[in-house]
């Protein structure tokens, strides 16, 4: 389906943040290009056209996080202080993570 040897960089799923002008920019090349059925990489088709890249953060943790083995979520609110997104948490433990914080 991609006629490409790699993928253009993208932003792992789960949450990005953007201004509204790239917003608008990226819903007018969205209409140009043909649908791809990854998401992800769709967004990051976009971004090249518009020759925009994605930049990452510490706080998107789009494979989990790594938790302590003693302890459920490891009760300590710190470890979640700096996360925007945080992909294979469940929602009871999304729940005791907002909590938590």
């Amino acid at each position: 389906l991609y006629n490409k040897s790699n993928y253009p960089p993208y932003a792992g799923g789960g949450g990005f943040v953007m201004d509204g002008a790239l917003a608008k920019r990226l819903h007018k090349t969205s209409e140009t290009l043909e649908l791809y059925p990854i998401d992800d990489v769709f967004l990051g088709m976009c971004l090249e056209v518009l020759k925009v890249s994605p930049v990452g953060h510490e706080g998107f943790k789009t494979f989990g996080i790594v938790k302590n083995k003693n302890s459920k979520m490891n009760k300590e609110p710190c470890i979640f202080r700096g996360m925007l997104v945080v992909h294979k948490l469940l929602p009871p433990e999304l729940l005791q993570m907002w909590d938590l914080v």
